[in-house]
């Protein structure tokens, strides 16, 4: 939330949760935001609908429509009013290709601001360990990817790529594509 809050959001925004899971974030922006105006996306549906049950206060605030089931972040079902989105956790498990296919595919959205992400970043092509002891890998999970290669992926979706300076638990980067 306070990184959202950061990037400008308000209870009128419209949030895209990407790979949102049991709905970690979702149970303070469910209730932070306008109703309906959260949406969330995840491999697991039925994750996604035990998280609505058992973490948000207010499950009515979400309708159950707006949980998407969606491995290929193509983003099915989601409305083009979609102002804010967030993959926080999401790219430091999967290959940095998924990262590119989701901005693409965020690009229809006529009215995105911003999307904000995390990923562990080294150059190294071996296992790294980052400093606060999580190890990385530039071919299996957890991922880490350069910099300059971040940044390429951004401006190659037709982002503006910033690295921002938000410490995040276990050495993983925030970034903002706008």
């Amino acid at each position: 939330m306070a990184a959202l809050l950061s990037a400008g959001m308000t209870p009128q925004d419209h949030l895209l949760d990407i790979g949102c899971g049991s709905l970690r974030l979702g149970h303070k922006a469910v209730p932070f935001l306008h109703p309906g105006h959260y949406w969330g996306t995840d491999a697991s549906l039925s994750l996604m609908r035990h998280g609505r049950l058992t973490e948000l206060p207010d499950p009515s605030r979400l309708p159950e429509d707006h949980l998407i089931e969606d491995t290929t972040f193509a983003f099915p079902g989601i409305p083009d009013t979609i102002t804010l989105a967030i993959a926080f956790g999401v790219f430091t498990h999967l290959p940095h290709a998924d990262l590119a296919t989701t901005l693409q595919n965020l690009r229809r959205f006529p009215n995105l601001r911003a999307t904000l992400f995390t990923t562990f970043l080294s150059d190294a092509p071996t296992s790294t360990r980052q400093p606060d002891g999580v190890v990385t890998h530039p071919d299996r999970p957890p991922y880490h990817v350069s910099e300059t290669q971040v940044a390429q992926t951004v401006r190659n979706a037709g982002f503006t790529p910033t690295r921002l300076p938000t410490l995040l638990p276990r050495g993983q980067v925030l970034w903002t594509a706008t």
